[in-house]
C-alpha cells in the first residue's frame, strides 16, 4: 500500500527544485529544503530494503534503478558537448579529460561537462551524492541497529563533523572534497530516514520534536545571518545552515502523518503526485534542460513578448517541456525497474478498496481461519508497482514500520506481514511497531550567451 503522504512530500520537493531552478528565489530554500527531504525519504526507502534483503542485493538494485536514466542523458549530452568544442575549452569548470567520462557511468564524482552544456550536468551532484549514500548505507544501517538507544548519536555525528571541518580547515582534493561536504551536509537527513523507517522517530514526544525543531532551525538561521553570500538567505550556499535547517524540517515533516483521504478526491493533484513519483529521476535529470529551452521555443513561435505574464508562462512552459522529456525518456525508468516500458505511466490510482464488514459467519480474529481473511478495517493493497519501503499505516492513518515482502522485481512491497503474522494485523487494539557551501552557486557560474540552449537569466554583457 502506498503511503500517499510520503508520495506528496517527494512530489512537493521535486516541484520546489524546479521552481527554484527557474526563478532562483532564495527564500524557497527556507520554505522547503527540498534536497534534505528527498535524502530523508530515500534513507527510509533504503532502510526498508535493508530490513528484508542482503546488503549486496539492495545496493545493486538501487543502482540499477538509478543509473540507466543517467546513462541515457550521457549518451545524448556528452557527444553533443564534444562536438561543440568541449576538448578545446580552456577556462571551463570541467576541462575535458577522457578518464573522467567514467563518472557518467558510475558517478562517484560529478559527471563532467562543458560550459556550453552546463544545464545538462549542473544538477547531477545530487545523483553523485545519492550513489555514495547507497554505497555506505549498509554500514550506516548496521551501526544504527547496533547502537540501540544511542543511535541518535549517529544522526548528530555529521553535524559534529561539519564543526570539526570548519575548525580544522581540513580538506581533500577537489573531487573528493565536494563528495565529503555533500555527505556531511545531508547525512543527518538520510539517517533520520532510518529513524522514520524503524519507528524510533514516532516514539519521540511532540515536545521533544518541537524543541529540536526550534533549536536546530534557529541555529541554522542565526548562522546564515552571519555568513550570507550573494543571495543572503539561500541555504544552498552554506553547508552548515543547510544541514541544520534540513534536519529540523525533516524532523517536523516525518514525525506526524496527516490523514490523506482528501488527496484521492482531488484527482488532478492525485495523478500529478503519482506521476512525479513514478518518473522522479527523469524529471530531475531533464527539468534543467527544459528550463533552458523555454526562450528558444518561445522565440521560435514568436511569443516572447510576455510582459506581466512572463513568470506564469515560463512556469507553464517548464512543466510542459519537462512532460515532453518524460514522454521521450521516462520509459527508461520502467526498464530499470524491470517493468514493461510505457511512454506515459499509469497515473490513475483508485482509492483504497476496503473489505466489507465481517458477517456473523466470518471467522473471529482468534480463529485459525482468520489468518486467511483480510482485516475488515484495513485498506487493501492497490494494484500496480508500489514504491519500495513505504511504511504501512495504522487504522487511524499514522505510519509505522511495516513488514515488506519482495515482489517480482525484487523490490519489497511495504505493509505485508511475513508468513504467519497476518493474524496479528487483525487486532487493531494492539500498538503498532543540493548544492553545498563549497560548491559555486548557480549565479556565480559562468553563463555563456552561446550556450547550447541560451538561458533567459544569463547576465547580459
Amino acid at each position: 500500500m502506498r503511503n500517499r503522504y510520503l508520495d506528496l512530500l517527494r512530489a512537493a520537493a521535486i516541484v520546489r527544485v524546479i521552481v527554484y531552478h527557474l526563478f532562483g528565489w532564495s527564500w524557497l530554500s527556507i520554505v522547503m529544503p527540498a534536497m534534505g527531504v528527498m535524502f530523508a525519504l530515500a534513507g527510509s526507502l533504503t532502510a526498508a530494503s535493508l530490513e528484508r534483503r542482503p546488503a549486496g542485493q539492495v545496493v545493486t538494485s538501487r543502482l540499477r534503478r538509478l543509473l540507466p536514466p543517467l546513462w541515457l542523458l550521457g549518451v545524448i549530452a556528452v557527444p553533443v558537448m564534444i562536438s561543440l568544442g568541449w576538448a578545446q575549452e580552456e577556462d571551463g569548470e570541467h576541462p575535458f579529460k577522457p578518464w573522467k567520462l567514467a563518472f557518467w557511468i558510475l558517478p562517484l564524482g560529478d559527471p563532467p561537462g562543458s560550459e556550453l552544456g552546463i544545464d545538462s550536468w549542473e544538477p547531477l551532484w545530487y545523483i553523485r551524492a545519492y550513489v555514495w549514500f547507497i554505497l555506505l548505507s549498509p554500514v550506516l544501517w548496521f551501526v544504527w541497529k547496533k547502537l540501540g538507544p544511542a543511535c541518535w548519536l549517529l544522526v548528530f555525528a555529521p553535524i559534529v563533523a561539519i564543526v570539526a571541518l570548519d575548525k580544522t580547515g581540513f580538506g581533500l582534493p577537489e573531487t573528493a572534497d565536494v563528495v565529503m561536504w555533500d555527505f556531511v551536509t545531508y547525512a543527518a537527513c538520510w539517517i533520520m530516514g532510518f529513524a522514520h523507517r524503524d519507528g524510533r522517530l514516532r516514539k519521540l514526544s511532540p515536545a521533544t520534536v518541537v524543541m529540536l525543531v526550534f533549536v536546530l532551525g534557529g541555529a541554522a538561521l542565526y548562522y546564515q545571518n552571519g555568513h550570507q553570500g550573494e543571495d543572503a538567505w539561500d541555504l544552498n550556499d552554506v553547508s552548515e545552515s543547510q544541514s541544520l535547517y534540513s534536519l529540523a524540517f525533516v524532523l517536523l515533516a516525518l514525525r506526524w502523518q496527516p490523514n490523506m483521504d482528501w488527496l484521492a478526491k482531488v484527482r488532478p493533484l492525485d495523478r500529478a503526485v503519482t506521476l512525479l513519483n513514478t518518473r522522479a529521476v527523469t524529471v530531475y535529470l531533464w527539468h534543467n534542460l527544459a528550463i533552458a529551452a523555454i526562450w528558444p521555443v518561445l522565440t521560435f513561435i514568436t511569443f516572447d513578448e510576455l510582459g506581466h505574464f512572463e513568470k506564469p508562462v515560463t512556469l507553464g512552459m517548464t512543466f510542459a517541456l519537462t512532460a515532453v522529456a518524460v514522454l521521450a525518456f521516462g520509459w527508461v525508468e520502467d526498464v530499470a525497474a524491470q517493468r514493461k516500458p510505457r511512454l506515459w505511466p499509469d497515473i490513475d490510482t483508485p482509492p483504497p478498496v476496503r473489505a466489507a464488514a465481517p458477517s456473523p459467519a466470518s471467522p473471529s480474529p482468534e480463529s485459525p481461519a482468520a489468518a486467511l481473511v483480510p482485516a475488515a478495517a484495513g485498506p487493501m493493497p492497490s494494484p500496480g508497482p508500489t514504491p519500495a519501503g513505504w511504511p504501512e499505516t495504522d487504522p487511524d492513518g499514522t505510519p509505522h514500520a511495516g513488514w515488506a515482502e519482495v515482489g517480482r522485481d525484487e523490490q519489497p512491497y511495504a505493509g505485508r506481514p511475513p508468513t504467519g503474522a497476518a493474524a496479528a494485523t487483525l487486532d487493531e487494539s494492539k500498538p503498532a511497531t543540493p548544492l553545498t557551501g563549497r560548491q559555486k552557486t548557480r549565479q556565480e557560474r559562468k553563463r555563456d550567451e552561446n550556450n547550447l540552449i541560451p538561458t533567459w537569466w544569463a547576465p547580459k554583457e
